[in-house]
């Protein structure tokens, strides 16, 4: 049991966040965040208990820090502000979230209801085969999920935007129908510098957003140059990023086919070849640029577009994103291109939050497979895959002894965990200033890039983090989502997520994370906020860490990755995540691959699901 207490404290003088364009301030409460035995205390006298509320006149701020991915530790901090805080404790509903029982036979098996794989029950149902989707916690969406870590504030605790979610899988499953909604952020970029104000003027910033006269006076701030090019270099993008999707909703190019077997297989294996056919002739006489983006440093491609560092800077921040690469790497261009050639609200490489945080995705994905006789399980640990003497996939065990049979099983676990521990029989594999009222302002809907002011300060964090040791000036990634959705907080409250790159799954020596280094971390990255939000140290109740580790243990994300393996070249398309089970099909026949370590990668996207629904479809009968 959990017990909060929370003691009336004296309001602090306003301070200022996040320097758009003047300033913005909210006027904040504190209170202490302590722990004590197994109480999690607020403030002083633990007075409230579960289910107990009670409201306290002051102004309050709650906001919520998040860093995530390989190159991530997640942090989830509440900060109060302008509202009155509830001292109670929501219990997370525990049971399975499906309305019948688990039966001892099935078509096919879904190892994990992460992310968006939950619909490849829907498209499975839709081909006539009896599925079950089988998760290891008491939630679906693995890292897609929602969860009230502090009272009354709702953590989207280790994905925090949408954009990768191929359309029609958006529209085949009637989303919007089963109650997904997303708020669009324009602005939604914004950049603050540290540095000292001139002749008066507060220190500047740059936003960037929809309005494309706007953005060119925010990036004239800096280059004029820069500002008159960047509509040119948006229609570069725009032009390589379309020109990937073809690829997306594909297997790829099916090798083995095309070079063994019969005639007869040679030439049904050349239907692979479409998509890239495809891909090929949209690119047309831009194949050297998209050659170029993807497998050069980014820097260098972003040194011939511009000259400012801050507009560089903030840019690169989407090629190193979950990588743990530098922007001086090769292949950290298409780590940038991943990240721009989503679609939401048919706005093109727009990025939005999920109402009711980024669980709302997965759990429209589980009414929309519900409403087509889905079996969704939670609190069922899979422990292995049941493999027969003729060496194919039978079914599963739990961890609790329970065999459950089927004639495929579909994996939507990390490649390491589904050849490592799931299937132990196999080889082993390689694998501005704020309105009186404290209103936010539009920058705080937008990405907040913290110690982005330059390309060195990102490469200084990114060689800290390959040494072992976390950044000392970590690049930070701050969103507010509660600025435009409602539902996560309560009223006049926020929650934040900061995503900190470059963190190391071991420390200096090899050694293990300790909760002094968590929380030793954690100081540093909170004071780097507080370099550009004065004050705000002292408005923080709570916070959730997860380090690279902390990811693997609670969400099964081996080594803390959340694209579930490496986006570098050489693990992409043909080679995701090997050459041998890049078709989603694994050497044990009718076990299959469907998670983000395969082509085309992670991100929210459900291609990879949808690619290997495609695959069993095609298979059953032979199976």
């Amino acid at each position: 049991m959990v017990t909060l207490a929370h003691a009336p404290q004296k309001v602090p003088d306003p301070w200022y966040l996040l320097d758009p364009h003047p300033h913005f301030f909210f006027t904040c409460g504190g209170g202490v965040f302590q722990r004590k035995e197994k109480y999690l205390v607020l403030g002083l006298s633990p007075q409230y208990t579960v289910k107990r509320r009670e409201v306290h006149n002051k102004r309050v701020v709650e906001f919520e820090f998040w860093v995530c991915g390989l190159s991530g530790l997640v942090m989830a901090a509440a900060v109060r502000a302008g509202c009155a805080h509830r001292g109670f404790i929501s219990v997370t509903r525990r049971g399975s979230h499906s309305s019948t029982a688990l039966k001892p036979q099935y078509d096919v098996i879904v190892i994990g209801a992460g992310r968006l794989q939950t619909f490849i029950h829907a498209y499975l149902q839709k081909g006539g085969l009896k599925t079950a989707v089988l998760e290891r916690r008491h939630v679906l969406g693995g890292a897609a999920v929602s969860e009230e870590i502090i009272p009354g504030f709702h953590f989207s605790r280790a994905s925090y935007l949408l954009s990768l979610l191929r359309p029609h899988i958006y529209q085949d499953l009637e989303l919007k129908k089963h109650g997904l909604k997303v708020y669009m952020r324009d602005p939604y970029s914004f950049t603050p510098m540290l540095e000292d104000g001139v002749r008066g003027r507060p220190p500047r910033s740059l936003t960037l957003g929809a309005d494309l006269a706007k953005t060119q006076q925010e990036i004239g701030k800096f280059s004029e140059k820069d500002a008159k090019v960047y509509p040119d270099f948006l229609s570069y993008l725009e032009r390589l990023a379309c020109a990937i999707h073809p690829l997306l909703d594909a297997p790829p190019i099916d090798i083995p086919g095309l070079t063994q077997g019969s005639l007869r297989k040679k030439i049904s294996a050349l239907r692979s070849l479409k998509p890239l056919v495809k891909s090929g002739l949209k690119l047309g006489k831009n194949i050297p640029d998209f050659y170029e983006l993807v497998t050069a440093p980014v820097m260098k491609v972003l040194n011939r577009w511009f000259e400012s560092e801050p507009l560089r800077a903030t840019l690169a921040t989407d090629s190193v994103i979950g990588a743990n690469t530098s922007p001086n790497n090769p292949g950290s261009g298409y780590v940038l291109l991943h990240h721009v050639m989503g679609e939401l609200e048919k706005e093109k490489g727009a990025w939005g939050y999920v109402e009711g945080g980024m669980g709302g995705v997965s759990e429209s994905i589980a009414r929309s497979a519900r409403s087509l006789g889905a079996d969704l399980f939670t609190n069922r640990d899979v422990k292995q895959v049941l493999i027969g003497q003729d060496g194919s996939a039978k079914g599963i065990v739990l961890t609790d002894g329970t065999e459950v049979h089927s004639k495929v099983v579909l994996s939507n676990a990390t490649p390491y965990i589904t050849f490592k521990q799931l299937t132990p029989q196999l080889p082993n594999f390689l694998a501005a200033p704020n309105s009186a009222d404290g209103k936010p302002g539009p920058h705080h809907q937008c990405s907040i890039h913290l110690n982005c002011e330059s390309m060195e300060v990102l490469e200084e964090a990114y060689r800290e983090g390959q040494q072992g040791y976390p950044s000392s000036r970590p690049m930070i990634e701050m969103t507010i989502p509660s600025v435009l959705d409602p539902t996560l907080a309560p009223p006049g409250c926020h929650v934040v997520s900061l995503f900190i790159q470059f963190t190391p799954y071991l420390l200096e020596g090899r050694r293990a994370w300790t909760d002094e280094d968590r929380e030793r971390f954690a100081d540093t990255v909170f004071d780097w906020v507080e370099h550009y939000a004065p004050g705000f140290k002292k408005a923080i109740v709570g916070k959730d860490i997860l380090t690279p580790p902390d990811l693997e243990r609670v969400f099964g994300l081996t080594g803390g990755n959340i694209f579930h393996g490496s986006m570098s070249l050489d693990q992409l398309y043909l080679a995701r995540p090997l050459p041998s089970v890049a078709d989603y099909r694994s050497p044990v026949k009718g076990l299959y691959l469907c998670g983000s370590g395969s082509h085309p990668g992670g991100g929210v996207m459900g291609a990879a699901g949808w690619n290997s629904a495609l695959k069993v479809l095609a298979d059953f009968k032979r199976l």
